[in-house]
């Protein structure tokens, strides 16, 4: 009797975990569509983009919010948790990524994988080693691997170790990777084509979608990169002064110079040494614009255009939207931010 009782319980169990088995192996919602996550808005935009209607995109970076500094409430953890999908940037977001370390990993896209990053240093932004668009991508090169920046990569990493055996009050220095990948076009296209693989893998009766999602992804994007191409082609000038060092990617895609104010982190606050240096570089050079972000304060911006006379615009890193950003989205803004570089640079 005792070995009934306690076998039928047991029977149960097994049912139950079979029934929990075959709905993992669906991964989609009771509404059938993949539950994606995403850790702040380019990834989300791609994911929307390849996923189409079969997927339902959450962006945990809430509009408005810095995505560096954000902190994730419990119920941020828990959206990681029973997500089907997770498409992140490691290093972007620390706390995101020991979220996805802890309760996802088996499930989650780290889109640095995916695509080539660029190296940084606050030695890059070294004013005086710029040739002014002498080592800018031919046309026939786009796409092809980024020009020297190992090599430049490796001098300026030596050239850090030198600066700081001298010490030369960079107290905010940073070396590591640039994450802000988006900003390129092209390099954007392929994280689209690594979000649309992963979604055929937990959901291949949609293979066929994301793999037509993720073409159209890439003919829009081919064709941004084609109108910045032209729309850039008879500047005037390279030099882009930028509140904080997010802009690599598009500088390197299109032959620019990015003088950064803060590094990679807007959060670096430039010593007045570096305020000085980026000042005579702005009066010596001709600069017209000094551009500021929407998601972080533009008073450092303001203050360097008072001193040297120059104007401030709006150059968009798109790490997020505002509330005030309403309809708009990454074409769109980066559509803006090509005109914006088109007044500074003198090609419009």
């Amino acid at each position: 009797m005792r070995r009934t009782m306690l076998t039928v319980p047991a029977a149960g169990l097994l049912a139950a975990a079979a029934l929990a088995a075959c709905g993992d192996g669906d991964s989609a919602s009771s509404d059938g569509e993949i539950d994606v996550v995403a850790a702040f808005y380019p990834l989300a935009f791609a994911a929307e983009q390849v996923g189409g209607d079969h997927v339902n995109v959450s962006n945990l970076t809430p509009a408005g919010q810095e995505p560096h500094d954000l902190e994730l409430a419990p119920s941020d953890i828990a959206a990681i948790e029973e997500a089907d999908y997770i498409v992140y940037l490691e290093g972007f977001m620390p706390e995101f990524d020991e979220a996805v370390s802890e309760y996802a990993s088996d499930k989650a896209l780290e889109v640095g994988s995916a695509v080539e990053l660029l190296d940084y240093s606050e030695d890059t932004e070294n004013l005086e080693d710029h040739d002014h668009g002498e080592e800018s991508h031919s046309e026939d090169e786009h796409g092809e691997e980024s020009h020297s920046h190992d090599e430049h990569a490796e001098e300026s990493h030596s050239e850090g170790e030198h600066a700081e055996e001298e010490d030369h009050d960079h107290e905010h220095a940073t070396e590591g990777t640039d994450p802000h990948v988006w900003l390129d076009p092209i390099r954007y296209s392929a994280i689209g084509e690594a979000v649309a693989d992963g979604l055929a893998g937990i959901d291949e009766a949609n293979a066929e979608a994301y793999t037509t999602g993720a073409e159209d992804f890439t003919a829009a994007l081919t064709e941004l990169d084609a109108e910045f191409t032209e729309g850039l082609a008879n500047r005037a000038s390279d030099d882009i002064v930028t509140s904080h060092a997010a802009f690599g990617y598009l500088a390197d895609r299109y032959g620019l110079h990015q003088i950064a104010i803060s590094g990679v982190s807007p959060d670096q606050e430039p010593d007045s040494a570096r305020m000085a240096e980026i000042a005579e570089f702005v009066e010596s050079h001709d600069v017209t614009t000094i551009f500021f972000e929407t998601l972080v304060s533009p008073d450092i911006a303001e203050t360097l255009a008072a001193e040297t006379g120059a104007a401030t615009a709006v150059l968009d890193p798109l790490e997020g939207l505002t509330d005030d950003q309403e309809g708009a989205d990454y074409f769109t803004v980066m559509r803006d931010n090509l005109a914006a570089l088109q007044t500074a640079l003198g090609a419009a």
